[in-house]
């Protein structure tokens, strides 16, 4: 499934033009703190493989308010460059590829506050 070009962002990376989005709205698990915040990478011209980046931080938009940090362009460089270096073909049809940046993400309301 492609990403749409509304409500998504362009980014290049070493010449090399993709599409990224993060979702508005959390999911269930992500509004309850459960789930880390995830984003979708795609190739802007020949998409194929889609890149789904699992961050360390709660979604802006859960329920409890638990702070988080915003995505930056610079982050979903260093994603795409990380991605890319381990075997993402995102020209190539296929199943998501999944990058797992979760490391020390805590789930729950109570471990968003300590």
């Amino acid at each position: 499934m492609a990403i749409g070009r509304k409500g998504s962002r362009r980014i290049v990376v070493d010449g090399t033009t993709y599409r990224w989005r993060l979702r508005r709205r959390p999911t269930y698990d992500q509004a309850l703190c459960d789930r880390p915040c995830t984003y979708a990478v795609q190739h802007a011209d020949n998409p194929g493989t889609i890149l789904v980046v699992i961050t360390n931080q709660p979604h802006a938009s859960n329920w409890f308010g638990a702070p988080s940090a915003a995505v930056l362009p610079s982050d979903v460089h260093a994603a795409i460059t990380s991605a890319l270096c381990l075997g993402w073909s995102p020209t190539r049809p296929g199943s998501p590829f999944h990058l797992n940046r979760s490391e020390g993400f805590m789930a729950g309301p109570e471990a968003a506050y300590g």
